[in-house]
């Protein structure tokens, strides 16, 4: 079965060229309505144009498609709002956001200024927060909804020189995860996905022959699905070069013991013990875990 988003309005950040253009377009000639917001800054943030938007909002339209350009910072509340207002006053609703807008800005950590670390946060954690809260409402309303997170393996699993960014892409996991359980009762389902693709992002981070084969349309699918009607919900999904794989937070069956063990000389002779992986677990949600903690796992 194709799938479809025929009356469906969509918000793609950051879609004024790679993964977000990409993005934008597939969804529109799938039958999407769709807002590519792009600041139409430089890789580090700096800078603005609507030029990048308006090029995509071209080339929908000229397939045949709906499409209107938006410039507003992903970290401006106020201009997110009204970005929000407008949609809904042209299409009546919102059905997808795309959390894809984001910046660069690599050191490492004894390297790097507080102001670098906060403003990477600002745009791919808070950025985030402000779309998803702006829409949030609108989805509980209309009893449907389908937010996109963007980690990345930087969040999940570390490199080097990229705190900030790091730091950023995993508190985007915890947001899906809570939002995950406050949407459900109102089908609004949260995902996120973890791309590897050859972008501005990432195009002086790996070797030509690399980045060759990882362009933006080998994460498009995993994309496309985690905001289609029948998405999943919590899931982290790894695309990119034809890979598609899911991340797990995982906990293992560890050990419980009393309270005359409960000292460090007993995690320390039993790390073995509480870092074994076999029969490991993922919890549903943070009491699910706690819950087990308190009894025992065993």
């Amino acid at each position: 079965m194709t799938i479809r988003y025929d009356n469906r309005v969509a918000i793609v950040t950051g879609a004024g060229g790679g993964l977000g253009r990409a993005y934008a377009l597939e969804l529109a000639k799938r039958g999407a309505k769709v807002v590519v917001n792009d600041l139409g800054g430089t890789r580090d943030g700096s800078g603005s144009s609507l030029d990048a938007a308006q090029q995509v909002v071209d080339e929908i339209t000229a397939a045949g498609g709906e499409a209107i350009a938006n410039g507003a910072s992903v970290t401006d509340a106020a201009a997110v709002e009204k970005m929000v207002a407008l949609v809904k006053e042209r299409w009546g609703r919102i059905d997808i956001l795309i959390n894809n807008a984001g910046i660069l800005r690599d050191r490492t950590f004894v390297k790097m200024s507080l102001d670098d670390f906060r403003t990477v946060i600002d745009v791919h954690l808070m950025g985030s927060v402000i779309c998803t809260k702006a829409v949030w409402e609108t989805m509980r309303e209309q009893a449907y909804g389908r937010v996109l997170m963007t980690t990345s393996s930087t969040g999940l699993y570390g490199n080097f020189g990229q705190a900030n960014y790091g730091a950023a892409k995993l508190g985007l996991v915890g947001l899906m995860k809570t939002l995950t359980l406050e949407g459900a009762k109102y089908n609004v389902k949260v995902n996120t996905v973890a791309p590897v693709a050859a972008t501005r992002m990432t195009e002086d981070l790996m070797p030509p022959e690399m980045l060759a084969k990882m362009g933006p349309e080998t994460v498009v699918p995993a994309a496309l699905y985690l905001v289609s009607e029948d998405a999943p919900a919590n899931a982290i999904v790894n695309a990119g070069a034809g890979g598609f794989e899911r991340s797990y937070v995982t906990l293992t069956r560890g050990i419980h013991v009393g309270a005359d063990e409960m000292t460090p000389e007993t995690i320390a002779a039993r790390w073995d013990e509480i870092s074994d992986r076999t029969g490991e677990i993922v919890p549903d949600t943070g009491a699910a875990q706690g819950a087990m903690a308190l009894g025992g796992m065993r």
